[in-house]
């Protein structure tokens, strides 16, 4: 890979894993239902008017829409408000991968092999470390919550694959439309009124900077620049470096947030990281 691509992937590789920093400061001033609301809207507009809608069936559109929505990102903020540190949040998330496995293997009647077997006892293992030491910032109920929203992103993950030849972008900017609805009806029902006006009064330039953060720079700049570097290098050199951004995720949490990393969790890292390498590592030699 030239040396420009590869500063590019680290680049994309840097906003994705320093997002959930970037979340937890947001909520200290959104309530976490109407800050997916928001991140979703400005994924839509004004991107929409310059990417033609995908030629997909709307249900399709909707059903992404609403695993990612909703269930992916509305869970990971709910859990990202005191119920889990960001740098963990970072780290968990990416179980979607294995979620994805199981979901496809049950639709499809496969078995698991036994190298994808050993990374799925070596990343549960690093699970079972978190939930052994659950209390204080991180807790049960938040580990749950990503644990959730990664199944989420995996069902998601399942209804892209429908998608033939379609423009990735356009496809998750699209869907974003049936994600907006629900979160907005969540947040009224569940964060009220009052909660959302106040908030929106009190919302500074730092807030809308990290929605945007959000929408432009996790969708649009993530999206299509991932896009670019796999359209012109094989996705077993490209993918391997997706691995990184649990590390950013972790290592930013420790720097800007002051989250501590104590041996249980660099370990717990260790395993989730090797299992997902693992799998990749499978896949790339059977492909």
């Amino acid at each position: 890979m030239p040396p420009l691509h590869l500063l590019l992937a680290l680049a994309v590789v840097t906003i994705w894993g320093s997002n959930f920093v970037i979340i937890k400061l947001a909520l200290t001033k959104l309530p976490p239902l109407l800050f997916a609301a928001l991140r979703f809207t400005f994924a839509l507009l004004p991107a929409m008017w310059f990417l033609p809608r995908p030629k997909v069936p709307w249900t399709q559109l909707a059903a992404y829409g609403l695993l990612i929505g909703a269930g992916q990102f509305g869970l990971l903020y709910i859990a990202l408000t005191g119920h889990i540190t960001p740098g963990l949040a970072s780290l968990v998330i990416q179980t979607q991968v294995f979620f994805t496995i199981a979901l496809a293997m049950w639709f499809s009647g496969e078995r698991p092999r036994g190298v994808q077997g050993l990374a799925l006892l070596l990343a549960g293992g690093g699970i079972g470390l978190i939930a052994l030491n659950t209390g204080g910032e991180t807790r049960v109920t938040g580990l749950a919550l990503v644990l959730c929203a990664a199944l989420s992103w995996a069902a998601g993950n399942i209804v892209a694959t429908r998608a033939k030849g379609v423009n990735t972008l356009a496809y998750v900017v699209w869907a974003s439309a049936w994600a907006i609805g629900p979160l907005l009806a969540l947040s009224l029902a569940v964060e009220g009124w009052p909660a959302i006006r106040a908030s929106l009064a009190v919302a500074g330039p730092e807030v809308w900077a990290a929605v945007l953060w959000q929408s432009w720079g996790n969708t649009l700049i993530g999206y299509t620049a991932w896009a670019w570097l796999l359209a012109r290098h094989p996705a077993a050199t490209i993918s391997p470096l997706a691995l990184l951004v649990p590390v950013v995720g972790m290592s930013s949490s420790a720097w800007w947030l002051g989250e501590p990393l104590p041996a249980w969790k660099l370990a717990a890292a260790g395993l989730v990281i090797a299992g997902l390498g693992l799998n990749l590592l499978a896949a790339r030699r059977r492909a």
